[in-house]
């Protein structure tokens, strides 16, 4: 078992210094970004490409009716499949 304390050890030893070597360089690389950005006037749109404007997503809310039952009140679209009480009917008798 010792030599598995002594390996759990070494692993940690190991941990610590990779993470103090990312700090380290994880800094220097920030601190020559900056210098380049500030040496060249760069800003996040030189680096990063021009934001495109969001487009405008076609509407899939609620779509106002074309269609009532007069017995029911029920109300219908026009899309998808017909109700019953339109169904295989003259659809002028029902438009609103």
């Amino acid at each position: 078992m010792s030599k598995y304390k002594e390996l759990l050890a070494q692993r940690e030893t190991l941990d610590k210094a990779i993470a103090e070597a990312r700090l380290t360089e994880l800094s220097d690389a920030i601190a020559k970004a900056r210098a380049l950005v500030a040496e060249f006037g760069l800003t996040s749109a030189d680096i990063f490409g021009a934001v495109k404007p969001r487009t405008q997503k076609s509407s899939s809310g609620k779509v106002a009716p074309k269609y009532k039952d007069p017995a029911t009140g029920a109300t219908w679209t026009g899309r998808g499949k017909a109700p019953k009480w339109i169904d295989g009917k003259d659809r002028a008798g029902f438009a609103l």
